[in-house]
Formats: structure tokens, sequence, C-alpha cells
């Protein structure tokens, strides 16, 4: 004879409640464990994801500032740890020389982390041209606000080159309006022509108002931080992004960012120079390698196309046999830059 309906549901939900309590007994346990066997952290409970926003934000807010048109720029004055800003917010690049400068920008392979002032490329640039080079590289910088910054200081200081470095990365960040806990201004194409957004661009916000939910409930977890690290997934765990455009839609808006290089180069009079640089995961995934590969030869093809000079540094790293040796822990150290300044500057003067 068949049971009754309710009988069997109320079978189904103890069975249910059974499992989830096994599962939520298992993870406590696993919880409990790791955090016994991994320090003091059978005493201590803080937000992970809180805590590395919350360093990371105090950090970017002690050498930068925020800026309207840019999201922010390098505080003018700054030193620490071996990295200097002059009076204009440059990373210093040696003496200042005469004449019309060389400046250099882009994102953090310009601005040189992992390396002191004298080891960053537009440090060994300017060693190699005798001429001063101006280090306007900033971390964390898009395609879209290493262009906006190229404008504003060229209208400034009158270059005779300018030299703009980019990874593929930065294609993908032309799609978001916060990249690493930092408001950006963005690119709209309406009809095939680009229109600024989020400008003036609001200031870095509050890192506790930026969680999730599972942020603020998982984020306590010793387990969850344990295991994304082991997976290496806490790009997106703990980075604070917001994207407005859908994943691909940066080569296009770069691609259209191009035309803008161009007409930096005739209305200043300075020679453009867009360099493509890497990072690298290109020398230890062919998958990734091809994807970068793929994006860095399109923009580059949109720049050449506007009579912009363009150079990709690949072969020439590729031709060192061991290009994983021109890096520190994700960015070039010295070797890889002084590399990196001799293809430019032969570039610059052939």
């Amino acid at each position: 004879m068949n049971r009754p309906a309710a009988q069997r549901l109320k079978e189904w939900l103890v069975r249910s409640g059974l499992v989830l309590g096994s599962i939520l007994l298992i993870l406590v346990i696993l919880e409990l464990g790791l955090r016994a066997t991994n320090g003091d952290w059978l005493w201590a409970w803080p937000n992970f994801v809180l805590g590395a926003r919350t360093v990371h934000a105090e950090r970017e807010e002690s050498r930068f500032v925020d800026d309207p048109q840019v999201g922010y720029a390098p505080r003018p004055g700054y030193s620490n740890g071996g990295v200097t800003f002059d009076a204009q917010g440059f990373r210093i690049t040696g003496p200042a020389l005469p004449g019309d400068p060389v400046v250099a920008v882009g994102d953090s392979y310009t601005y040189g982390d992992e390396v002191g002032d004298a080891e960053t490329w537009p440090s060994h640039l300017q060693a190699d041209l005798g001429r001063r080079v101006l280090n306007g590289g900033v971390s964390g910088y898009g395609f879209d606000q290493s262009i906006l910054r190229a404008e504003s200081i060229a209208k400034a200081v009158h270059p005779s080159a300018v030299v703009v470095s980019f990874i593929a990365d930065d294609i993908r960040r032309t799609e978001m309006k916060r990249m690493w806990g930092a408001e950006k201004p963005y690119f709209d194409l309406v009809d095939g022509k680009l229109v600024l957004r989020n400008v003036p661009v609001p200031p870095r916000p509050d890192p506790r108002t930026t969680l999730t939910f599972w942020q603020r409930t998982l984020g306590y977890s010793f387990l969850v931080d344990f295991v994304l690290r082991r997976l290496d997934l806490l790009y997106d765990w703990f980075g604070d992004h917001i994207r407005v455009h859908a994943a691909g839609a940066g080569e296009a808006i770069s691609c259209a960012l191009a035309e803008r290089l161009a007409e930096l180069q005739k209305t200043s009079g300075a020679k453009v120079l867009l360099l493509a640089e890497y990072d690298p995961v290109v020398w230890q995934d062919p998958k990734f390698e091809a994807e970068q590969r793929h994006m860095v030869k399109d923009l580059l093809a949109c720049a050449a196309k506007r009579g912009v000079a363009t150079l990709d540094s690949f072969d020439a790293m590729a031709a060192t046999g061991n290009p994983k040796g021109l890096y520190g822990l994700w960015h070039l150290n010295d070797k890889g830059n002084a590399l990196i300044a001799g293809l430019v500057a032969k570039a610059l003067h052939p």
C-alpha cells in the first residue's frame, strides 16, 4: 500500500537534513582542522577578502592619489622601498637631461613593479639614448587609461617621442569601470565612435562597501581561502572588479583607441611607438600564449594601419632562450627591462 504523500515528504526532508548536516559537520571539522594546523588561525577569524582588499587599498593610497580624469595617478614626491616619484609624479629615471623628453606610459611593466628606480625599462632607455625619459607608467592601468595619460602628459611636456606600452590584459581592462578596487574611466563604442564614460572618476571606494554576500560570509572561512589559493582562483575572489562590457569587447575598443594614438602623433608632433610586452604566463601555458598573441597582434595591426609605429617584444624575448629568466615573480627584472629598453631605443633611433 502506498504511503501518504505527507509521510514521503517528511522522510525526504529528514534524509536531506541528515545529508546536509553531515556535509556541514565535515566542513566544520575541515575548517577547524586546517586552522589548528596552520599557525594561530584557530583563535583569529578575520574576513580574508576584506583583509586583502584593505591592505591593497592602503598600499595604493600611499603611492597614488585619486585623479578625476584617469582614476588615479602617482603621488608627487613619494619615496619608499626603492620607488621614487619626482615633483610631477614621474618615477625617477636618473638625472634630468636637457632637450625634449621621451615619455613612457603604460601599466606596471612600464612603471617597474618589483624593481628599483634604476632598473625600470624607462631608466635603461634614458641611459641608452642619452636623453631624458619620463616614466609615466602606473600599476594596474588599462589600455584606455594609458592613452588618456599619454595625451595629458604630451600636452604638458611637449615630448619628442611617446612610447605606449601594454600587455594583453590591459585590453581586457578596458571592459571594466573598476579594477583592483579603484574606479576608472572607460569608453563605449557608439555608432563606431568612442564615448568616454565615468568621468570625472569617483574616488576609490572603502573596501568594506565592495563585498558581495558570499564575500561577507565565506570570506571568514580559512577552508575556502585555502582551497582557492591551491586552485589559483584568488584573482576574482580578492580582486574588486566591475565589468561594463562583455568579455572580448575590449579588443574593438582598444583598436578604436589606436586612432587616438594617431591623432596624438599628429597634434603633438611627437613620434608615437606602441610597444607590446608580455606577462610570464605566456611562456608557461601554450593556450594562454596563443590567446594573448592573437590580442596583441590585432591591436598592433590596428595601430600600424593608422600610421603608428609598433614594436612586438615577443621574438626578442624568445630569442634569449630563457624568457622565464627575464622575470621576477610577475614582472620583468632588471635584465628583462634592459632588453626592452634596447628594443625601444633601436625603434626610436634605428
